[in-house]
């Protein structure tokens, strides 16, 4: 199942990279090789109910108000117009739309494919693009509604998506692994913050430098995240898919390919078939449109093809540092 709305296009921050060029872009690629088989629907617009598990009702009023009274800027980088509120409201409800096929209708993979992205907004705070949690109100509807135990979170922006983090900081039922540059906006997601409470362990940050591309990033993900995840067991899986570690992209300095990108999806589809998990992505980040269509397209078609196996991928030296420290608590890294 793949989601979109129009309302994407609506969603109007002016001269801006986060621009509608982006669902464009993708949506042409994908319709020149006949969405690749997918189920194309429309998304619904997420509830209050929903939204509530995770965002306070003042939080939700106050954006809404402000795009209802012709939009501004909630800070330098986050800018709504009054379509906003309702693209805002899809990009919410076509990841919980995504999670409603996944666990009640039996599809192994969907995918929400709208803006603006989520995975930096806070439960009280929109920033970094973001106006709310999209992933995590998707992943509160997955436990709230669907019974589900243990799912795993991975983030594959290039930057910390520090919303998601926090949401789920102190909740050992949401394994959330980050992958993303560092130093880097929003200057969180340190290796050393590894969740609190009956959290802790749970958030995994991995940070790489400037410069990494696909041998740590493809390394990352198959012998740090994919054996992580075996010992937590997720009944779901929920990816947090922006594209802006791609070489290509001009807000970071990461050297991920359209290679890399497939090879991560490869990763995680296998470990969704092993583990018996669907896998559901959400679109985050990726300002070259050109690359970040191209790369939604190979993601999508690995997840959606019968024979994908795990990527032989050599274990970076600093993966295997990764693996040594969290060994400690999760012994399947030994």
């Amino acid at each position: 199942m793949l989601y979109r709305h129009p309302s994407s296009l609506d969603h109007d921050p002016g001269p801006h990279p986060e621009s509608a060029a982006r669902i464009r872009a993708i949506e042409a690629e994908l319709a020149a090789r006949g969405w690749l088989g997918y189920d194309v629907r429309e998304s619904p617009a997420a509830t209050t109910e929903q939204l509530t598990r995770v965002h306070p009702e003042s939080h939700l009023r106050a954006i809404a108000a402000l795009c209802a009274a012709g939009g501004g800027s909630i800070d330098p980088d986050t800018v709504v117009s009054p379509g906003s509120w309702t693209a805002a409201l899809h990009a919410a409800g076509g990841a919980v739309a995504a999670v409603d096929a996944l666990l009640g209708e039996g599809a192994p993979v969907a995918a929400s494919l709208h803006r603006p992205p989520g995975h930096h907004a806070e439960p009280a705070q929109a920033m970094g693009f973001c106006l709310l949690a999209n992933v995590a109100v998707a992943a509160h509807h997955a436990l709230a509604v669907h019974g589900v135990r243990r799912i795993l979170v991975l983030d594959w922006d290039v930057h910390h998506g520090n919303g998601t983090h926090d949401i789920f900081y102190t909740d050992p039922r949401v394994l959330f692994a980050s992958l993303h540059q560092w130093p880097l906006w929003p200057g969180t997601g340190a290796e050393a913050d590894a969740g609190a409470g009956a959290g802790t362990g749970y958030t995994v940050n991995l940070p790489v430098p400037a410069g990494s591309g696909d041998a740590l990033w493809c390394s990352l993900v198959e012998h740090v995240v994919v054996p992580l995840a075996r010992d937590f067991g997720p009944e779901l899986i929920l990816v947090s898919a922006g594209y802006d570690a791609h070489a290509a992209d001009p807000l970071a300095g990461c050297a991920v390919s359209d290679d890399g990108f497939a090879a991560m999806a490869a990763s995680v589809t296998a470990l969704a078939r092993e583990t018996g998990a669907p896998l559901g992505f959400a679109l985050e980040g990726g300002y070259d449109v050109d690359a970040l269509a191209r790369c939604v397209a190979r993601t999508l078609e690995v997840a959606a093809a019968p024979g994908t196996v795990a990527p032989a991928v050599a274990e970076h030296a600093d993966a295997a540092r990764v693996r040594a420290r969290l060994a400690e608590r999760w012994p399947a890294l030994r």
